[in-house]
């Protein structure tokens, strides 16, 4: 700092300063929040995609098994392009879920089903072609029996790709987790860091005033001096003493004009220091909305999950349900096979049988139809269910962090508003201080005038300028010694 510095303009830096340190710890703060905010971002569009697709596989795959046993029960075409259509759907979701996987093991994962899936489809519309010549149910069900064991692989590998995905996923968030902390962890530092430089920055600002009133004290003293000096050669004649006290009024009036800058400059510090504390009440009023909104929002976000856990769960007791409703229709629909048959064999006296079997038949098709439907709805609300949850609790997680830096966010508000509140007080205090020193340096300047007046009328008012410059050299000893007392031998 330079010598030339008021003492305002030194406190002003010293602020300036610990401004920017908070300043710097809320850059810190905003890149962590962004670098956490990204993270989550590829937690809901890459992991959690590749989960819903991973489970739509397994609900395709499973969709053309049911179409495929339709068709091979009752020969409707409807069941065919199902099954054909499902087959089609699968291989367009291997070859998306292909391009999203981004590790190794999931690459390994897709390319064993991509290889799987032709064999199968084979089977599919091998078991179709003998369907469609025209063989008997015995030995469609031989065919189907014969390449049931070529199926379950693909079936099993789905499995294992849905569980890894979603442990990957689940990772992921964790992973997410541990950096939030982390970044919290480094704004603490930060701030702590930053206490340290502003405690710093004040030692040396004190230092720096100290250091100036003591060289103004010096001043004064050697001012002293002269005046002690000059009273003593008051005593040779009234004309050199008259000079005297001329240069002494002056470097007075100069100091009583720069006295009276420094209330005004501290007037203007007190002024600035209220406003910022004002600012600082409002910011810390505006974050402390901002924390019960968010406390609000992690409510909502908490029936939401209750919610969609609660219908998740309902949709497996209905799943539950139309699993036992697809064993019963199909079979009624064997029984209606096989009293069909014995209709047939009975032959004029079964013919009212034959028509009743043939109805409860097409009966259970339609109840099998309608519990399919019915299944690939709840899959769907189930993948919908678990995505929701997985989106709101990474919300959640998100309120948490976010309120936790409110918090920080609010804590140091609390701390600037402090520090603004001791800056206030102590610019009041120069204020004060300095306002008394106008007054006192009023004082000596109407004094010297009348004693300048003193020393024009008489020379024996001398010896009387003589004791005052005495007493004046020794009140700056006492001075000096009070801002740097001396150190002994």
């Amino acid at each position: 700092m330079s010598s030339t510095w008021t003492f305002s303009r030194i406190i002003a830096t010293g602020f300036a300063g610990g401004m920017l340190l908070i300043l710097a710890t809320g850059g810190i703060a905003v890149v962590g929040l962004r670098s956490v905010v990204a993270s989550k971002d590829q937690v809901i569009h890459v992991d959690t995609q590749l989960v819903v697709t991973a489970e739509r596989m397994q609900s395709t795959r499973n969709q053309r098994s049911a179409a495929l046993r339709g068709y091979l029960l009752n020969g409707d075409p409807a069941s065919r392009d199902e099954a054909l259509t499902a087959t089609t759907e699968l291989g367009a979701l291997i070859d998306q879920v292909r391009q999203q996987v981004h590790t190794a093991k999931g690459q390994e994962l897709i390319a064993q089903i991509a290889a799987t899936e032709p064999g199968a489809t084979a089977n599919v519309k091998k078991l179709i072609a003998v369907k469609e010549s025209g063989a008997s149910q015995d030995e469609v069900v031989d065919a189907l029996a014969a390449v049931s064991a070529q199926l379950i692989p693909l079936k099993a590998l789905l499995v294992t790709f849905a569980q890894y995905e979603r442990s990957l996923a689940e990772a992921a968030v964790r992973s997410s987790d541990a950096e939030a902390t982390r970044y919290s962890w480094a704004i603490v530092g930060v701030l702590i860091g930053s206490i340290v430089l502003a405690t710093g920055l004040s030692v040396v600002v004190t230092r720096r005033l100290r250091l100036r009133i003591g060289a103004a004290v010096g001043e004064v003293q050697s001012s002293s001096a002269e005046l002690q000096t000059t009273a003593n050669q008051q005593a040779m004649g009234a004309m050199e003493q008259t000079t005297a006290m001329s240069e002494i009024s002056t470097t007075i009036t100069e100091l009583l004009a720069t006295s009276r800058q420094i209330t005004d400059s501290a007037q203007r510090v007190s002024d600035v220091a209220e406003q910022t504390a004002m600012a600082g009440k409002s910011g810390r009023s505006t974050v402390s909305s901002a924390q019960q909104s968010m406390a609000e929002i992690r409510h909502q976000v908490d029936v939401i999950v209750n919610h969609m856990l609660e219908l998740g769960d309902k949709s497996q007791r209905i799943g539950a349900v139309l699993d036992i409703v697809s064993e019963l229709a199909e079979q009624t629909n064997i029984l209606a096979i096989n009293s069909t048959i014995e209709a047939a064999g009975a032959g004029e006296s079964g013919k009212r049988f034959a028509v009743v079997a043939d109805e409860i038949r097409k009966l259970a098709d339609r109840v099998a139809e309608s519990t399919k439907e019915i299944r690939n709805l709840i899959e769907v609300v189930r993948g919908a269910v678990h995505t929701t949850v997985i989106a709101t609790e990474i919300g959640s997680k998100a309120v948490d962090a976010g309120t936790a830096q409110f918090a920080g966010v609010a804590s140091s508000f609390e701390q600037i508003v402090g520090l603004v509140t001791t800056t206030t007080e102590a610019a009041r205090e120069i204020e004060l201080s300095t306002k008394q020193q106008t007054s006192a340096v009023e004082q000596v300047n109407f004094a010297v005038t009348n004693v300048t007046q003193t020393t024009r009328e008489s020379e024996a008012s001398s010896s009387q300028t003589l004791q005052t410059a005495s007493a004046l050299t020794e009140l700056s000893t006492r001075l000096r010694n009070l801002v740097e007392p001396a150190t002994t031998g």
